[in-house]
């Protein structure tokens, strides 16, 4: 029973390490029965004392619940985990939360789908003290009707974004949210590091930071709509007219005695996208370059 005296859906969780911990007591938390298992049983003790059931065995994890949560180290032990031909998975819907790439959330799902499996994809977008909350981010891909059926249950450990049936999805936005994160940290600490030879500190820029980062978000809309559309008029600033502007971040870099790697590696990319005779047209232009395979 929950909270409010209804009953909850039992849920299970297999892998124990600090994110299923978490998860596992988001679920307990929001009152779901709670079934866990992990190869090292001690790692469950906390969890039992609050209230969860430790399964002797991977076959009674799973069946004890409508739901099974796996959130082990990579996709080779989920697969090592799930080859017994005996383990019967008909009673549940896994879903799999291990971090993976697209291609093997793909071939996971269709391993499930020659079984008669329901299986779903997932990326946590979140730290373990968040989970539970509404600043964890949980990414699902799959069947649209197998999340429907448990997305209920799901809010327990966060915001439970449905992304669509291609399973390779939440894998997808996992890697491109990282492309995001470490682009803003790196272009964050290459000014870090400019401004440090002034005598500024890095508390005293990540204000700075942050607004020249909230206005350049404000223009991804817009952006993306010409990538869709595959025209790029200049509407702000020509790409030729940019590259002056990385110009003056090299030598500048450069002059300051500050690594220029990163600048170079921007200009690299948009005097390419200049020579194949786009300098007229505005920066999402890049996009041409950024998907085509890197220099061998």
């Amino acid at each position: 029973m929950n909270n409010n005296g209804k009953t909850s859906t039992p849920v299970t969780v297999i892998g124990l390490g600090l994110m299923g911990r978490s998860l596992a007591a988001a679920f307990l938390a929001a009152g779901h029965p709670t079934t866990v298992w992990n190869r090292t049983a001690a790692k469950a003790e906390g969890l039992v004392a609050d209230g969860a059931r430790l399964a002797p065995s991977v076959a009674d994890a799973v069946k004890a619940s409508p739901l099974t949560i796996i959130c082990l180290t990579d996709y080779s032990a989920v697969n090592g985990l799930l080859a017994d031909d005996a383990l019967d998975l008909s009673g549940t819907t896994l879903l799999n939360l291990t971090s993976g790439d697209s291609a093997q959330a793909r071939e996971a799902a269709r391993w499930a789908e020659q079984r008669g499996v329901r299986y779903l994809d997932g990326a946590i977008m979140a730290v373990p003290p968040s989970i539970g909350t509404a600043e964890a981010v949980i990414l699902h891909s799959g069947p649209q009707a197998d999340f429907a059926a448990h997305e209920a249950t799901l809010a327990a450990l966060g915001t439970a974004s449905y992304l669509g049936e291609d399973p390779g999805l939440a894998s997808l936005y996992d890697v491109a949210g990282l492309a995001m994160m470490w682009s803003v940290l790196n272009a964050w600490l290459q000014g870090t590091a400019m401004l440090r030879t002034a005598g500024v500190d890095a508390v005293t820029y990540a204000g700075f930071a942050r607004l020249m980062a909230a206005g350049v978000a404000e223009w991804l809309p817009g952006y993306a709509e010409q990538i869709d559309r595959g025209e790029f008029p200049a509407e702000v600033s020509a790409l030729e007219t940019d590259v002056r502007a990385m110009d003056h971040l090299i030598e500048e870099s450069e002059a300051l005695g500050v690594n220029a790697e990163l600048p170079k590696l921007f200009k690299a990319m948009a005097d390419r996208a200049i020579a194949a005779g786009h300098g007229g047209e505005q920066y999402p232009v890049l996009i041409e370059e950024f998907a085509k395979p890197g220099p061998a």
